[in-house]
């Protein structure tokens, strides 16, 4: 057959010279992705910028979609079905750099307002790939969990999910973890609003690394000038990249979307559409493709002197040393003109996994806490 067309967002990474020798591949900016650039193009890779819709589809070639992400909101599901186009997401494939977010968060907040996260109780909203871990991750810090999921609740037996007001009334610290929905029994388009806000415990400290649609920004101001919110820590937000500046002010940690945005989690996500592709087409791609990732800057060995510290205090350190979710605050708040830059240039991010560490002087609790999120453990000393 003939070369098939693809048109590809050019802010995808590892993607450029991955099937240059089975296909036509043409890479756009996101915001040029449109009707007239994609009429011939039999397959488009994209991330959540570029929605497809019949606006962008209508009387085109598309066959299939790819998208590097794993929500997909942007994609019209209905009129891909009506009009014959496949198309595939990377479900779970950042679901272990919003962990560590998650935990660089919770950690970088929890010191700067001596807060013991092991006497807390956590809710979690939408226990999908993410929300799991996130679960496991409260566990190993000692806190005690409670897990809202309508969808699992519904079709899954044996699992101790709980309701949402169940989770209001009983929980200190609430994340957020679900795709964006706009209809049906569990939409998610603005759940956290002002009832939201009247059923929580005062001192609430909330995480959003979902859709920023989810959040009533109005709503959340509102909760955060009143005290019902205690502390906030906002990755996604409504109308970005044209945040609102208020709401920047009035949130502890502030970044530009970026919880997933692991060099790892890329690399997980590139792979899922390469392949997909290469299926569809039959171009006969290695199945075992992989991206080459590069070493983050940092050092990727850590030494932590256990003697006399916390757990909480040794997973700190151990997180922090991967990701300072600080630096990124920081950035944004200097410049949040440029949210968009600072997603398309963010620097190379490593997972837990690809970091040793020696331990001297350990507890076994750190030892299991540290195993258990992925860290090799060596030469560790009593």
């Amino acid at each position: 057959m003939s070369a098939i067309t693809i048109v590809a967002d050019n802010k995808i990474p590892f993607l450029q010279g991955a099937l240059e020798s089975h296909a036509d591949i043409r890479y756009l900016p996101a915001k040029e992705i449109t009707h007239e650039r994609v009429k011939d193009a039999d397959a488009l890779i994209i991330r959540t910028r570029t929605v497809c819709n019949a606006e962008l589809l209508e009387h085109t070639n598309v066959k299939f979609i790819a998208t590097a992400t794993i929500g997909y909101d942007h994609i019209d599901a209905s009129y891909c079905r009506e009009n014959n186009i496949r198309w595939v997401s990377a479900p779970g494939c950042n679901s272990s750099s919003v962990m560590q977010y998650v935990a660089s968060a919770l950690l970088a907040l929890a010191k700067e307002k001596s807060v013991d996260l092991s006497k807390r109780t956590l809710g979690i909203v939408g226990v999908g790939n993410v929300g799991k871990k996130v679960a496991r991750l409260a566990e190993l810090l000692g806190m005690d969990v409670l897990c809202n999921d309508p969808p699992r609740m519904r079709t899954e037996s044996g699992l101790d999910f709980v309701s949402l007001d169940e989770i209001l009334a009983e929980c200190d610290i609430i994340t957020l973890h679900v795709p964006l929905t706009h209809q049906g029994a569990d939409t998610t388009y603005r759940l956290v609003n002002e009832d939201f806000f009247s059923q929580v415990k005062k001192g609430t400290i909330l995480l959003n690394t979902s859709r920023g649609a989810v959040v009533d920004s109005s709503a959340l101001k509102q909760a955060i000038k009143s005290g019902t919110v205690g502390a906030t820590i906002l990755d996604v937000w409504e109308h970005e990249p044209e945040i609102d500046r208020e709401l920047l002010q009035l949130v502890d940690i502030a970044t530009p979307h970026i919880a997933g945005y692991s060099a790892d989690g890329k690399a997980n996500g590139t792979s899922v559409c390469v392949r997909a592709v290469s299926d569809f087409f039959n171009l006969e791609m290695p199945a075992s493709w992989y991206p080459e990732i590069p070493q983050a800057l940092q050092a990727m060995n850590i030494v932590i002197y256990g003697n006399g510290k916390s757990l909480q205090e040794i997973l700190y350190e151990a997180c922090l040393r991967t990701y300072d979710i600080r630096f990124d605050d920081a950035k944004l708040r200097q410049s949040p003109e440029t949210f968009e830059q600072q997603r398309s240039d963010y620097y190379v991010r490593r997972e837990f996994p690809c970091y040793e560490i020696v331990l001297q002087h350990p507890e076994r609790e750190a030892e299991f806490a540290l195993r258990n999120l992925g860290f090799t453990l060596i030469n560790t000393e009593q």
